[in-house]
């Protein structure tokens, strides 16, 4: 894994949230974020709750290999 720089890693995550939401949502959802202090480690307990890290793996390997429309 290369290291890159924190500029870069910002300028790569906003246009990964613009791919992926567009410009209006991907604003929305930085905005947010912002709004109050966010534990991003904790953040994927509290949105699935009920799963276990095997099955987030697993929807997040089936929503990586579905295809781009």
């Amino acid at each position: 894994m290369n290291t890159i720089t924190d500029t870069e890693l910002k300028l790569r995550g906003i246009e990964v949230l613009i791919a992926a939401l567009g410009v209006v949502q991907a604003e929305r959802f930085v905005s947010l974020i912002l709004r109050k202090p966010f534990d991003y480690t904790q953040w994927p307990r509290d949105l699935w709750p009920d799963k276990s890290l095997e099955e987030i793996s697993g929807l997040a390997m089936e929503n990586w290999n579905r295809p781009t429309q």
